[in-house]
């Protein structure tokens, strides 16, 4: 039996073949389209008879090999990679569903992710039932006939919760449901939802797969009848990563294990360091032992990524002082970066969502959400510390 090389190797040598010039590194394609040999090979490869690349809106060779590392990073079948985050949630939906059809979601999720499900689907009658993290029992409460997809995200945006993914999973296959995760706070580094039941599974590719705040980008990968069915979308609504954007990420994915590993060490000891301090009301972290779900985090997750959420004393005005006196961190919406990033999402990422809307998944005035960056541990505490002071 051949023996599977592992996630690192997977990583780093999965590439393109090479050219006649015998490159060591994937070269960059950027070109809008592609030539044939002659009239029965482009007749053929329009018919899809046999694999050909076309036209850079439909397939490239750098977002093929991109695709294809990501896929064997999740154990997917197959995947369509698009120009951001929300444009692999949107085109994934929208590519499955059908006016009328009805879609089951945690309430915690992403802000712009609940806007689309809220104020731009119903457009085309699509509706969407909110579950409770915390009680994923009543999932199958909310399921009617035309219900026909599951969604979460596990961990959480920004309060970084735990949902028991084979839980939700054994769910949607007893219904005949379509099951897909937003997995970008963990990376397929740390979880790989498709072993949970998973038919798709979503990334950001602009968070922790670049690493880098360089680039933005989004990917969807999972069963293979289903991306055929997201891919034909694609390629006429027209969200494609761009060849550039996937050359980086595809050189990007061969330093995330090292890079995830650097992030999961420095956030578990800032939120030690957090969970004592006389300043905080509180503190999260899925590898904090006081986690509410630390036992299935630890089940489904390799570590418990880059994101700590906490809660400074004083409410909204002390967390102001907080934010204007950090000096090192950098004051941002992103998450997944090299440099640690604080931001806070009450008034940023879920500024959208009405305070009832906020509480109910969570998300307090107050609450503070960090992305661990890969500085030295005792220089970004420092930094909190001074502020905090």
């Amino acid at each position: 039996m051949k023996n599977e090389r592992k996630f690192e190797t997977e990583a780093i040598r999965t590439q393109l073949e090479r050219t006649q010039f015998l490159e060591h590194s994937t070269p960059m394609y950027l070109t809008s389209s592609f030539v044939f040999e002659d009239a029965e090979d482009m007749r053929a490869s329009f018919a899809e008879e046999k694999e050909h690349n076309i036209y850079s809106r439909y397939s490239n060779p750098n977002s093929s090999e991109f695709i294809d590392k990501v896929c064997k990073m999740e154990g997917a079948e197959n995947g369509f990679a698009f120009a951001s985050g929300m444009a692999a949630v949107f085109s994934t939906f929208a590519a499955l569903l059908e006016t009328g059809d009805h879609i089951v979601s945690s309430k915690s999720i992403f802000g712009s992710t609940h806007t689309l499900f809220t104020q731009f689907f119903p457009k085309w009658n699509i509706g969407t039932s909110y579950f409770d993290i915390n009680n994923l029992e009543a999932v199958e409460e909310l399921i009617t006939p035309n219900t026909k997809i599951v969604y979460a995200e596990s961990p959480t945006n920004p309060g970084v919760d735990i949902l028991d993914l084979e839980v939700l999973g054994n769910i949607a296959k007893k219904h005949g449901l379509i099951f897909i995760i937003d997995n970008c706070f963990a990376s397929p580094y740390l979880q790989q939802p498709i072993k949970f039941g998973a038919d798709l599974v979503i990334h950001s590719g602009t968070k922790l797969m670049d690493g880098q705040g360089r680039v933005l980008a989004g990917i969807t990968v999972g069963n293979g009848e289903l991306i055929d069915k997201i891919y034909r979308f694609s390629r006429i609504t027209g969200p494609s990563l761009s060849p550039f954007n996937a050359w980086v990420l595809s050189k990007s994915l061969e330093t995330l294990a090292l890079r995830v590993d650097r992030h999961c060490s420095n956030a578990l000891q800032l939120a030690t360091y957090l969970e004592g301090h006389k300043k905080i009301d509180w503190v999260k972290y899925p590898f904090l032992k006081s986690h509410p779900k630390y036992e299935i985090a630890k089940k489904q997750m390799k570590a418990g990524g880059c994101v700590v959420a906490f809660e400074v004393k004083g409410g909204v005005e002390e967390g102001k002082k907080f934010f204007d006196a950090v000096k090192l961190l950098s004051l941002s919406a992103n998450l997944g970066d090299s440099r640690s990033i604080v931001t806070h999402p009450a008034s940023t990422t879920h500024s959208k969502l009405t305070k009832e809307e906020r509480e109910s998944v969570g998300i307090s005035d107050g609450m503070v959400r960090v992305s661990v960056g890969l500085e030295h541990i005792e220089d970004i505490i420092a930094d909190i510390e001074q502020a905090l002071g």
